[in-house]
């Protein structure tokens, strides 16, 4: 199948390409896909690249105007060159467990680095992989796309469907999804809707700026990790390199159907039956609440309409719901100050009794109270920790490494579970929790303190929307057993929480050309950092290093402490400190100071800043 897919990288698999005949037949017929159905104007779109598997003609298509909507095309290969990339390219590519590049100019400085061809390569590789995870199939393998709001959506939609069409694999598109809806999919058994998919594909580089995008890959096991990401960019590379290469014999016309679905309406229709179910099977649990919602322009608007009014919910007030890949109100990211404020402020504003955000796609989300106080990082995972232990007493509570000290005493002393405290990344914090429950510890919640958050009871699914069901359970549950209604119920639950009067991040660069590092990887000279300071440590009375801590190293002392790490992707060493006074964050800021000034590679001027204020 491999060779297959080789021989075929050239011929254009696309039929949604716009024409004035079917424009006109179907101008009239708007629904909830026309916009995903007539993409963006390609002279809008400056691509450096020009793909090399444009749609030339369109000798057939056929459309299905129902919840599903199928079509086929024949197109012929393009004769256009492409730029010569080597598979180093295409490494740079991964960021972790996913894949992220510049996709559209227009910033200084960020040439484009994820052009059609690339997108095709990536995706023909992904068909390519999952071929071969999934050989004994009586039917034609289909892979769901859906993308966020980001203006070159339509763009790598059209591209990743040329490159699935290519493996011989049949394309179901959502259009705009968010990516949890994407992995539920591979799930949700209803053959109505082309369910379960093999794969799923989500477009998206999250909170990223307006000109990234990237991609996200899940099957039924879950999201892929680090090693299916680099063998898939390998294959990319190598399947480019052949699409690159003049000698390549041309290939016959080909067929590939592209059906597109309203999976979007399955998906919200599963999370407004989780809160019904949690208040006794009432059919508006949440009638009198008012909850606004602020999707930052991204792919979370549907929340308002189509789960909290079904359940019964105000949500006047609600803001920046509409699909903007500019996102010309704020970033779409519950860690952003100017995010939050604008939530916390429609809260007040409108005299809410909750507000609701989200990220650009779903997967990360963060409350607010009727008082204005934030459901975010380490007080919604509080927030969780404390609902889910009341469901599974004792069970173990999985975060990332730069959750708090006050947590850990509230989560095991308060609310009677165990916190196990592991690395930065939301893919590491879920496959760790995984694996404490195939070792017999029990484990219900893994969640980062960015907002990532994913449950046992929802298949591990990192899913911002499900983690605010669960808040919204306690509220209509709550209400139904008479035990009070509004947002006091969830400020309740946290109550107890130490928080640290100062919560600082600071990003220590490492110069890779700098002649210190003697050629090495940035990574090997990090490390050097970290060994030097925690053998430094080891000697000072004043401080205590964490005797179990997965991620870099983590230092007790001055009434707080400091996490000194490597970042999973840069060449960055961020140091986290939590004190209970901006004078004992100085103090934690001078050692970290002291036991690095001989790395002259090391960029200390956020250091200096720090502990030149005082």
């Amino acid at each position: 199948m491999e060779g297959k897919v080789f021989q075929n990288f050239n011929v254009v698999q696309s039929c949604y390409r716009q024409n004035k005949q079917f424009k006109t037949r179907y101008q009239r017929e708007p629904d909830l896909f026309m916009s995903t159905l007539l993409p963006c104007p390609r002279e809008k779109m400056a691509f450096n690249l020009n793909s090399s598997m444009r749609a030339h003609t369109l000798s057939k298509y056929q459309f299905v105007l129902s919840k599903q909507r199928t079509f086929y095309c024949n197109a012929t290969s393009s004769s256009a060159t492409v730029p010569s990339l080597d598979k180093n390219d295409f490494l740079k590519l991964q960021n972790g467990s996913d894949i992220r590049g510049v996709a559209v100019t227009g910033v200084e400085g960020e040439p484009v680095s994820l052009p059609e061809p690339v997108t095709e390569a990536i995706a023909a590789a992904f068909g390519q992989w999952l071929l071969h995870k999934k050989k004994a199939e009586s039917r034609r393998l289909r892979v769901s796309v859906g993308h966020d709001s980001r203006i070159s959506a339509q763009t790598l939609l059209e591209a990743v469907s040329r490159g699935l069409g290519v493996s011989g694999l049949d394309v179901v598109q959502f259009g705009l999804a968010s990516t949890p809806a994407m992995f539920n999919s591979t799930l949700t058994e209803d053959e109505s809707f082309l369910c379960p998919a093999d794969g799923a594909i989500m477009i998206t580089a999250s909170h990223l700026p307006y000109n990234r995008n990237g991609f996200k890959f899940f099957t039924s096991d879950g999201g892929l990790g680090k090693v299916d990401i680099k063998n898939i960019l390998e294959r990319a590379a190598d399947i480019y390199k052949k699409l690159s290469d003049e000698n390549l014999r041309k290939s016959q016309r080909e067929s590939s159907s592209i059906t597109k679905v309203d999976y979007m309406s399955v998906y919200t229709s599963g999370l407004v039956k989780a809160v019904r179910k949690a208040a006794g099977d009432l059919e508006k649990p949440l009638e009198g609440f008012h909850i606004v919602v602020d999707a930052g322009n991204g792919a979370g608007g549907f929340f308002a309409a189509k789960v909290l009014e079904p359940l019964g919910a105000i949500t006047s007030g609600s803001q920046f719901l509409e699909p903007d890949g500019m996102f010309p109100n704020h970033i779409p990211n519950p860690e952003d100050k100017a995010a939050m404020e604008a939530i916390t402020k429609a809260v007040l504003d409108n005299k809410a009794d909750l507000g609701i955000i989200f990220d650009t796609d779903v997967d990360r989300s963060a409350a607010v109270d009727s008082s204005g106080r934030e459901f975010n990082r380490n007080r919604l995972i509080a927030l969780l920790s404390a609902i889910v232990l009341e469901e599974h007493p004792g069970t173990t509570i999985v975060t990332d490494s730069v959750t708090s000290d006050g947590l850990t005493s509230f989560i095991e002393k308060k609310l009677g579970g165990k916190h196990h405290r592991f690395k930065r990344g939301y893919k590491n914090v879920i496959d760790e929790a995984i694996r404490l429950n195939s070792v017999g510890e029990e484990s219900h919640l893994a969640i980062e303190t960015s907002g990532h958050g994913a449950l046992k009871e929802n298949h591990w699914l990192d899913d911002g929307a499900y983690l605010m069901v669960k808040i919204l359970n306690k509220l209509a549950a709550a209400r139904a057993a008479g035990q009070g209604s509004g947002s006091k119920v969830l400020t309740d639950l946290v109550e107890g929480l130490e928080e640290p009067k100062v919560a600082l991040e600071l990003r220590l660069k490492i110069d890779k050309n700098h002649p210190d590092l003697e050629g090495s990887d940035f990574r090997e000279y990090g490390e050097k950092v970290l060994q030097h300071v925690s053998n430094s440590i080891e000697t000072n009375p004043n401080l205590i290093i964490a005797p179990v801590n997965y991620e870099g190293i983590r230092v007790s002392g001055f009434g707080g402490w400091f996490l000194l790490r490597l970042s999973l992707h840069d060449p960055v060493l961020p140091l986290n400190i939590e004190a209970q006074s901006e004078d004992d964050a100085v103090k934690l800021g001078l050692v970290v100071a002291t036991t690095v000034k001989e790395f002259n590679a090391l960029d200390t001027c956020a250091l200096s800043n720090l502990t030149h204020s005082s």
